[in-house]
Formats: C-alpha cells, sequence, structure tokens
C-alpha cells in the first residue's frame, strides 16, 4: 500500500521560544528569532542549522520553522518550507499576500535552490536573510544547489523585497558551531 500522507511537526522547544503576541518590528528583531531558532535546533540535536519565522503585517509571528530533514526523512523539510506551510495552513492559503497584507520571511541564512523556489510562490513580499550561502558551504558542508546568477534580482522582479547580511555574523556562529560539530548534512 503506498503512504497517504506526510507528517512533519516542529519540535516541542519551538514553543517555548516564540511569542506570538509579541511586535517584531525591527528587521534585527525579525531576523534574532530566525537565528535563535537555529541556535536552539542546533544545540537540541532536532535538525540543521537553520531557521526561519514568517511575520505578518502586523509584526507578529505567523508561522516559525526550523531544519526538520534528518528527524523527518524528508528533504524538503527545510526551515523556509516548513515555515511557509505552516503559514499557509494557519491562514488558510496557499499564497500568504494574497490575502491583500504583506508578509515577511526572515531567514537564518539564504535560501537554497529549493527553498528559493518555495519563496517565489509563497506569496511573501520581503526577504531578510542573515549569513549567505557561500558562508553555508564554507562553515559546514551543506550543498545549496544552483541559483540564477541575479537571484535577487529574480526575486525583485516578482515584488519580493531582499534584504541581505541581517545579522550575518551572528548567523554564521551557529553554522560554524554546527560544521564544528559534525552534525548530517543533507
Amino acid at each position: 500500500m503506498l503512504l497517504a500522507q506526510v507528517h512533519l511537526t516542529l519540535p516541542v522547544w519551538v514553543h517555548d521560544h516564540v511569542d506570538t503576541s509579541r511586535a517584531y518590528p525591527d528587521d534585527t528583531d525579525k531576523m534574532a528569532l530566525a537565528i535563535a531558532l537555529s541556535r536552539h535546533n542546533v544545540e537540541h540535536a532536532s535538525g540543521g542549522p537553520f531557521g526561519a519565522v514568517v511575520f505578518g503585517p502586523d509584526h507578529r509571528v505567523v508561522a516559525a520553522g526550523v531544519n526538520r530533514v534528518v528527524p523527518g526523512t524528508c528533504s524538503v523539510a527545510h526551515a523556509e518550507t516548513m515555515a511557509y506551510m505552516l503559514a499557509q495552513q494557519r491562514l488558510q492559503t496557499p499564497r500568504l499576500n494574497a490575502l491583500g497584507a504583506p508578509y515577511t520571511l526572515a531567514t537564518s541564512a539564504q535560501p537554497c535552490c529549493q527553498c528559493f523556489g518555495a519563496t517565489v510562490w509563497a506569496g511573501i513580499d520581503r526577504l531578510l536573510i542573515g549569513a549567505r550561502a557561500e558562508d553555508v558551504e564554507a562553515l559546514t558542508e551543506f550543498d545549496e544547489g544552483p541559483l540564477p546568477d541575479d537571484w535577487p534580482g529574480e526575486l525583485e522582479r516578482r515584488g519580493i523585497r531582499v534584504s541581505r547580511d541581517v545579522l550575518r555574523d551572528e548567523a554564521c556562529v551557529v553554522l560554524r558551531a554546527y560544521g564544528e560539530g559534525g552534525g548530517p548534512h543533507y
């Protein structure tokens, strides 16, 4: 018999670290939360060193995600895709900004080729990025895959404003710790 469903979950500790009632008006506040989630994911050995958070127009958390590839035995369970899927389920729409309001994703590291594609269709208006893909590849053994040469321009042309290097050094600290710890790199 074929399996008929996929079950992906966030680790239980996430609920202790995300305050959905708090507003995060500043980009560095948004990124600090994404990086904190990536750090906790490494510390709890519950996935790879990546965290992502979808923020609504009121600057409050709509959904959060951390890398769950190994625990979920699912190659698409990246932090960004987890956050997108959970936000879409919460708001009951496959395209977040179809509701007429702007949404932002803060991600601890530049989206890989898979998450780049998901970002195009998720319905966000802003993308905040901590570490760059070259940081991820230099500090860990992850392969970020191929992206268009002008990937930020591709997103901008689709109405997604990109801000890079938001707390980049802090994001790299988590990547370095994971890389030196020898965690799985899928």
